[in-house]
C-alpha cells in the first residue's frame, strides 16, 4: 500500500504543479497540461450548471493567488520585520475577497 501512495506522490512531484503553485508560476503552470485540462473540464461544467458563483469564486482566488506573487506581497516582510506601508493594500484585498465570498454564500439563491 506504501509503495502506491509513493508511485502517486512521485508521479505528482514530476508533473511540477505543486512548485509551480508554490513559486506562482502562472505562465507555466497555465502551460502544462496536467493542470490545464482538468481545470478547463472544471470550468465548462460550472458554465454547462450556470454555478456563475463558483467561476467568480475560483477567479477571485487565482486573482488572490497572483497578487500574493507581487512584489507588493513579497516585500512586505524584510529581514523578520513587516512592513507597515506595504500591508494596508494586502488587508484591504484580503477584506474585498472575503467580502464578495461572503455574499456570494449568504445572498441566498
Amino acid at each position: 500500500m506504501g509503495e502506491f501512495f509513493a508511485f502517486i506522490n512521485d508521479w505528482i512531484v514530476s508533473t511540477k504543479v505543486p512548485e509551480q503553485l508554490r513559486d506562482v508560476d502562472a505562465k507555466n503552470l497555465l502551460r502544462n497540461g496536467y493542470f490545464m485540462v482538468p481545470f478547463i473540464g472544471i470550468m465548462m461544467y460550472f458554465v454547462f450548471r450556470q454555478a456563475f458563483s463558483y467561476l467568480i469564486i475560483t477567479a477571485l482566488i487565482f486573482g488572490l493567488w497572483w497578487f500574493s506573487g507581487t512584489d507588493m506581497v513579497t516585500g512586505a516582510v524584510v529581514n523578520g520585520e513587516i512592513q507597515m506601508d506595504r500591508m494596508l493594500p494586502v488587508f484591504g484585498v484580503g477584506t474585498i475577497g472575503l467580502g464578495i465570498i461572503a455574499y456570494l454564500f449568504t445572498k441566498g439563491d
